[in-house]
């Protein structure tokens, strides 16, 4: 039984028992290569989402009508990111467990993999659809195999080919796209082929872990992120992709890579807030 939090994301303020979706945060940065600062979107997208509606427009539906639990966020050892994945894995253990949907936000992309290890552990043939403006294929980067850079990598590891479907894609060194030519199925610079994906994943009824690492949005609509990477794609159509996974049997997801000390007008954590908001209500 976990405790509420006690400021939460509006909206998401059901009883831990009552609640089919779980929130909770990794504020942890610790491996992040260019702009540090994802440690605190967790808090401020709870905190400024108070300036939105729970109702959307966009799906004619409301937070209130639903059950959500915010469990607030996880105290990290930030010098350690093994041992910080190991808290976050058993967060999402616990969650799954209770047969409830855990819903991650981030901090720095890494904390994915502790909630893929748990996933993958109550589902084996767990699938992850990625989105994303960098691969996060590298074998390690600087010496780490435990790294932002590295975190598809990493889960790839963990589920093997075929399980991993990557979109937006629009940066990386050279070895991580020939390694995805053979082990991913990678989609580089949009979302062409999601439709194709998706249909073919819920047709298999499998187990489909949801990431977003909000720098596949263009640093045009999202500056506030730490490696910002021209050439993303805009609000509504990551919106209609949001609509377009959760027609898979989503398992799990994450909201990651909000850096909003970088973006002082507030924008940046306004759109987290609002592409956290659809997600919620399309996994609903």
């Amino acid at each position: 039984m976990l405790l509420p939090n006690v400021e939460t994301f509006i909206g998401c303020d059901a009883d831990y028992d009552e609640a089919s979706v779980v929130l909770f945060g990794a504020p942890f940065d610790s491996t992040t290569s260019f702009r540090p600062g994802a440690r605190f979107g967790p808090s401020a997208m709870r905190h400024e989402s108070f300036g939105l509606e729970t109702y959307s427009p966009y799906q004619d539906k409301d937070l209130t009508d639903y059950s959500v639990f915010d469990s607030g966020d996880l105290e990290l050892p930030f010098g350690d990111p093994e041992a910080a994945l190991q808290e976050i894995q058993e967060r999402a253990r616990i969650i799954l467990e209770d047969d409830k949907l855990p819903l991650l936000l981030g901090g720095e992309h890494l904390v994915t993999l502790g909630a893929v290890r748990a996933a993958a552990e109550r589902y084996p043939d767990l699938h992850i659809i990625h989105f994303d403006a960098h691969a996060d294929l590298r074998e390690d980067y600087l010496g780490t195999k435990l790294s932002h850079a590295c975190v598809l990598r990493r889960c790839h590891d963990i589920l093997g080919d075929g399980h991993v479907h990557q979109f937006c894609i629009r940066s990386g060194d050279r070895e991580e796209f020939l390694f995805a030519e053979k082990h991913t199925d990678l989609h580089k610079f949009s979302l062409d082929g999601l439709e194709e994906t998706v249909e073919r994943l819920r047709r298999a009824s499998v187990p489909v872990y949801f990431t977003i690492d909000l720098d596949c949005l263009d640093p045009s609509v999202f500056p506030g992120t730490g490696t910002p990477e021209a050439g993303g794609i805009t609000f509504p159509k990551l919106l209609n992709a949001i609509l377009t996974v959760a027609q898979c049997r989503v398992v799990a997801a994450d909201v990651n890579e909000l850096a909003p000390t970088l973006d002082a007008s507030g924008v940046s954590t306004a759109t987290a807030c609002k592409v956290l908001r659809e997600l919620l209500l399309a996994l609903l």
